[in-house]
């Protein structure tokens, strides 16, 4: 993967994809200032670990859920490092087992492509269909970060600035407390 080692502040000068400038639109329109690393596609986390250097700070880990019926979606977000296990999430959530969404939901509620999705598309989620699912681990994380439409840019931004945009997007988000699947079991 080939990274621009250079950290902007803000938006590109050049015009990007439609998404890509409607999220920067919005981070705009809300006051919201953010940091950018370029590069080629970023589809896996060993990818992101790079970022993490360029950027100066943590890779979120984004995942697009369903149900089994696919009648329910949630956008998941945890740390990078943490994994996790869908039979735990779904009780959380009081839904039937979760599976990952197929592509062609992904780009019909939010405009992006496996290996792309961040919270910043939920802009393009008008009707609430997907939602928001926060491990509290994140939480605690001064910023949080994520790809603007395509995973050839990552931005990184504040905490508190994310849940406001999420908020601000109509996506109040569901906070969550994901065992960490390698943590010893309790006696």
């Amino acid at each position: 993967m080939e990274i621009d080692p250079v950290r902007y502040s803000g938006r590109p000068s050049e015009k990007r994809s439609e998404q890509e400038d409607a999220i920067y639109d919005k981070l705009e329109e809300l006051g919201i200032a953010f940091d950018r690393v370029d590069h080629t596609a970023a589809d896996n986390m060993a990818d992101c670990l790079l970022i993490e250097e360029a950027l100066g700070g943590r890779i979120c880990k984004n995942l697009f859920l369903r149900n089994r019926q696919a009648t329910e979606f949630y956008l998941l977000m945890l740390p990078g490092d943490k994994s996790f296990k869908t039979k735990t999430l779904s009780p959380l959530l009081g839904c039937s087992r979760l599976s990952f969404g197929e592509a062609e939901h992904l780009a019909a509620l939010l405009r992006t492509v496996p290996g792309s999705v961040s919270a910043l598309e939920l802009l393009f989620d008008t009707e609430g269909r997907v939602k928001l699912v926060i491990d509290r681990d994140l939480l605690r994380e001064e910023t949080v970060s994520g790809h603007p439409g395509f995973s050839t840019s990552t931005v990184r931004l504040k905490r508190e600035d994310l849940l406001r945009y999420a908020e601000a997007v109509g996506h109040t988000p569901t906070v969550v407390e994901l065992p960490r699947e390698d943590a010893a079991a309790p006696v």
